[in-house]
Parts: structure tokens; sequence; C-alpha cells
């Protein structure tokens, strides 16, 4: 892997992306001061580094990111509430920020317009940032469901 500042088509490739998929300004998530991790074999960025820490990720398969908590601590501050957010009931906070698995049942709300595999943000109930993940389950349904897995955890704010 090859670690390098990004081009400036680059750059605004990237926050395009960032625009599409999570409706914010592209400049407002990734920063100038960016770096970036290119394969070697197709030279395609396949991550994004802020401060020599991962911001996020760029799946091959879609061309949409995954979250990492520094992204998400961006996200969360500029979002209002409660877009692209999962709240967890406060019982179960600790055991999230550590990076552990979302089940629905401890699900509090969830902004209804999330969609199966969309990146999330895990928020407790007073919208502070607990961890980063996929969803797994369409926002208006998973306050239904009383088992099975809400939110693939990523990275919690305490994991690691």
């Amino acid at each position: 892997m090859i670690i390098r500042k990004p081009t400036e088509d680059e750059l605004l490739e990237l926050r395009g992306i960032a625009e599409l998929q999570f409706k914010i300004p592209g400049s407002l998530l990734i920063p100038d001061d960016v770096q970036v991790v290119v394969s070697p074999n197709t030279n395609r960025v396949r991550l994004i580094l802020e401060s020599g820490s991962k911001y996020l990720a760029l799946r091959a398969r879609d061309y949409r990111f995954n979250l990492y908590i520094p992204a998400g601590v961006v996200l969360n501050n500029y979002l209002p509430h409660p877009r692209m957010r999962v709240y967890v009931k406060d019982e179960y906070a600790d055991f999230i920020a550590k990076g552990k698995t979302l089940f629905c049942k401890h699900v509090l709300m969830a902004d209804p317009e999330i969609g199966p595999y969309d990146e999330v943000l895990v928020v407790d109930s007073t919208g502070k940032l607990l961890a980063v993940g996929r969803a797994l389950v369409a926002g208006r349904e998973i306050v239904y469901y009383k088992r099975g897995e809400a939110v693939r955890v990523r990275e919690g704010v305490s994991s690691g």
C-alpha cells in the first residue's frame, strides 16, 4: 500500500462521494490535509487517513465509504438529529462503546430513513457518539424487532 497526499482530482471525487452518501458538504468531511492509502495494483484510493489514523475506507464493490470514529465525530457534530443515527438504551451504552454488536432489543429509536447496509452513527440517548457501523435492518423496523443484529459495529469510541 502506498500512502500519499491525494491529487486535486481525487480530492474532488472523494468529496463528491461524501456529498452523495452523507448529504453534507464534501469539504466538511474531507479536509485538504488528509492522506490517502492507494492500492499498488489498481492505483485506486482504498483508505483516507486523517492525522495518521483511519478516517474513511472506500469500498471497492460499490464505491461508498465505511466510517471510522474520527469521521463519525465530524458527522455527529454536523448532522441534525436523528439523521443517520441509531439510539441505544443507556444501560447498553458502555457495551456498544467497546465495539460490541448492537442488537435490535437494545435500540431506543432510529432514523426512519436508514436503509439496510447504510453506514450509521450509534449514539446514546443524549446523542453522544458511541460507535460507527453498518445497519443490518431498516431504521423504521429496528425498534419493532426483539431479536437479531441491528448494527454491525465497526469501531467503538473506547475499543482499542
